[in-house]
């Protein structure tokens, strides 16, 4: 680990963010860029933060695959999938052409209309328009973002939202478009030469985290009131996209 040797601050901040994406994404089967990405970009780059964000949230959905498989449609999800493929080398080609502050402001303003959405819209906001077109442009553009910030989730999650689609239904749905989507963006990555050691040498530090964070989001799934957690992980993130605004100034 002789990149970050000595730096404990950027290495505490790596694990933090692995165990608090894992956690969340083993919880609600989304979520690990929105919490994890903030702190990933205190540690490291930008191109750096995305690629650890998509490779935690693959680990992380590959560990809790098993609760969703039986339930999983694949035709059902093909349209918005086909889709957002095609949007992901658009967003691995954008991603390395963004300045620090301005990917900071970008997903910031993502990171805090996403939780206001979900703060005051979700379950009040029902969207009777829009078919299997509509879909198709969503899992396009949450293709761009997963290419750019490993962001797939915010935009399917809303749309789901808004169409007032029962929990099991969103988690699967959610679940299999995230995995795919940003173990497509890895491979984008790859073929674009944009992996390095820094990416390597991060993965090392922050993998175990996901995958201890994404176990006990699991645990704690039919423990919890999914409700009152998903306000304070809201409320939280609210707070983590403000910083990322601010701090682009």
């Amino acid at each position: 680990m002789g990149l970050w040797e000595g730096d404990w601050a950027s290495l505490a901040a790596i694990l933090a963010g692995a165990l608090a994406g894992g956690f969340v994404n083993g919880l609600t089967g989304f979520g690990t860029a929105l919490t994890a990405l903030p702190l990933f970009l205190l540690a490291v780059e930008p191109v750096v933060a995305a690629q650890l964000v998509s490779a935690a949230s693959v680990v992380g959905h590959l560990v809790t695959l098993r609760v969703i498989w039986h339930a999983i449609d694949w035709r059902r999800l093909a349209p918005m999938l086909i889709a957002g493929l095609i949007g992901v080398p658009i967003g691995t080609w954008i991603l390395p052409w963004l300045s620090v502050p301005t990917f900071k402001l970008a997903i910031g303003t993502v990171i805090f209309a996403y939780c206001t959405f979900m703060l005051f819209g979700a379950g009040r906001v029902r969207l009777a328009a829009g078919g299997k077109g509509a879909e198709t442009v969503v899992g396009f553009f949450g293709g761009i973002l997963g290419g750019i910030a490993g962001l797939s989730g915010a935009l399917p999650t809303m749309w789901a939202s808004a169409k007032g689609w029962a929990k099991e239904e969103r988690r699967v749905f959610l679940q299999v478009f995230n995995l795919t989507i940003l173990a497509a963006m890895l491979l984008a990555s790859l073929a674009q030469g944009l992996v390095g050691h820094r990416t390597i040498a991060a993965l090392i530090v922050a993998l175990p985290g996901t995958l201890v964070g994404a176990r006990l989001g699991a645990f704690v799934y039919h423990r919890l009131d999914d409700r009152r957690f998903d306000r304070v992980v809201l409320v939280l993130l609210l707070l983590s996209g403000l910083g990322l605004v601010w701090s682009s100034r």
